[in-house]
């Protein structure tokens, strides 16, 4: 079955307002505007079922989907373990029944599961598929699940679980074969996000990688937490699909129309206009100047058309057309300036709890303690810890009155092989006096920004305090009489 983690929200701010008063306007326009389309040429027996009040006003959906065993039921755990949720309050979380593969697909589920998948892919804010490190296999199921979210690709991220019990050069070849299998199942250009981790509350089995999975799940959760601030402008951007779909198929289904005889041959009419559709979606592209992106699969329009008395079809009713037309040109552009006015006022709705509580700050935030912010908490300066090596090769560089001058250091310097960009950036944050020479102290630092970064760590912008040399804080007390003397 179908599990879904939700929790009723209670009370409204007033980006709860403007939510509200955005998914009210949507509604009314698709009742008034889109729905006669939708219910005049059939579209709910070909596309979708029609929108309900309950698809305006949800909160923000996250749709689980992946193999037996994949990790999915855990995630959830993960992210919100227990009931009530602050989590819940923000978003809605649908775990799905784990894909079937090998002998299993042979089992029948009673239900078409890709057309349930469709169903909730266009309805849901993201699409999160799950892999296992050790079965990146993509069963036939899972295959056609994945072509089922075909124009919701921009909602669709990958997560790679279990990623700690493999060593990093399995890792390596793991992502590598897991972007390849993608490759052949998403026909996209841009390619599709994929975040590595071990997503549950278990110790790593392989440490080599921590911080790749601390970086890789912080994004993740950024990712998701940025889902209400985006939820709004995600369903107006769904209907906007949905409208231009409706648009196409009422062509569709006029021409056919148009193209049956009064009385005889219909059937073998039918048969001929069901082979000629990919003509038929040609001319309908240069006629109405429509993009073919907008119109629904030829081999599944092939099939369902089977079913259908041509003759029956609608006429074009052309005022329905314009209706729509004038929907997405103005009324769709007043809710779009409403959405961006109200993002430019208030600061972003975030999700919060469960994981997401927390993960930024304390001394388990990602960084923390690390790289740059090593030293932040201690009392002494931490580049002292090792200025004793430093020294014996700032002495060796000739320094006059206590400094080296840029040459030297540069000379130094480049025995990094960092580039010369890096090494720059480097000198600018050491050269405390800005004099164009580096003291014992300034070297030093130097050689400790060196080392963060051929770890693998950031540099800042600007010097953290607890980095900057003792020889180089500025007194508050000195100053504070030395500005009284002066007075």
């Amino acid at each position: 079955m179908f599990s879904w983690a939700k929790q009723e929200q209670g009370g409204r701010n007033k980006e709860g307002e403007m939510y509200q008063t955005v998914t009210e306007g949507l509604q009314t326009l698709y009742t008034k505007k889109l729905l006669p389309l939708e219910d005049t040429y059939l579209f709910h027996d070909f596309h979708s079922p029609a929108l309900e009040a309950a698809d305006f006003q949800s909160k923000p959906m996250v749709l689980l989907v992946g193999q037996y065993s994949t990790g999915k039921t855990t995630f959830i755990r993960f992210i919100c373990s227990q009931m009530p949720n602050q989590v819940l309050q923000s978003i809605s979380i649908i775990d799905t029944p784990g894909i079937l593969s090998g002998e299993k697909q042979r089992i029948s589920r009673g239900y078409d599961f890709s057309e349930v998948l469709r169903w909730f892919g266009e309805r849901v804010d993201r699409i999160i598929l799950l892999f296992d490190a050790h079965k990146l296999d993509i069963s036939d199921e899972f295959s056609e699940a994945i072509k089922a979210f075909k124009g919701q690709d921009d909602k669709i991220r990958v997560v790679l679980n279990k990623a700690d019990q493999v060593d990093t050069q399995q890792l390596m070849r793991v992502y590598g074969a897991l972007m390849w299998s993608l490759g052949k199942v998403i026909n996209t250009p841009e390619v599709v996000r994929v975040y590595l981790g071990s997503f549950w509350a278990k110790p790593l089995q392989n440490t080599e990688n921590r911080r790749l999975f601390e970086a890789e799940s912080q994004d993740l959760f950024r990712d998701i937490q940025s889902l209400p601030r985006n939820a709004a402008l995600r369903k107006l951007n769904d209907l906007i699909k949905r409208a231009r779909l409706a648009k196409v198929h009422a062509y569709i289904i006029s021409y056919l129309k148009k193209e049956m005889p009064s009385l005889f041959g219909r059937e073998k009419k039918k048969e001929e206009l069901i082979m000629r559709l990919p003509e038929i979606y040609t001319f309908l592209q240069r006629e109405h100047h429509i993009s073919p992106g907008d119109f629904p699969s030829v081999t599944k329009m092939q099939d369902m058309l089977q079913h259908y008395d041509f003759s029956k079809f609608p006429s074009l009713k052309m005022k329905l057309i314009e209706s729509v037309d004038k929907m997405l040109a103005t009324k769709i552009a007043v809710l779009m300036a409403m959405i961006r006015d109200e993002e430019s006022k208030q600061p972003p709705a975030m999700v919060s709890g469960g994981a997401f509580e927390g993960s930024h700050e304390g001394p388990f935030g990602q960084g923390y303690g690390e790289g740059i912010s090593a030293g932040a908490d201690a009392e002494d300066w931490i580049v002292s810890r090792d200025k004793h090596r430093y020294d014996e090769i700032f002495y060796t560089l000739m320094p006059v009155n206590g400094k080296i001058t840029g040459n030297n250091a540069k000379r130094e310097m480049m025995n990094s092989r960092l580039p010369n960009t890096v090494l720059g950036k480097i000198w600018k944050l050491a050269d405390c006096d800005h004099d164009g020479m580096l003291d014992d102290e300034e070297f030093a630092l130097a050689q400790h920004l060196i080392k963060i970064k051929l770890e693998g760590y950031e540099l800042p912008a600007e010097l953290p305090h607890h980095l900057v040399p003792p020889a180089h804080r500025k007194n508050p007390t000195a100053d504070a009489l030395y500005n009284h003397s002066e007075d």
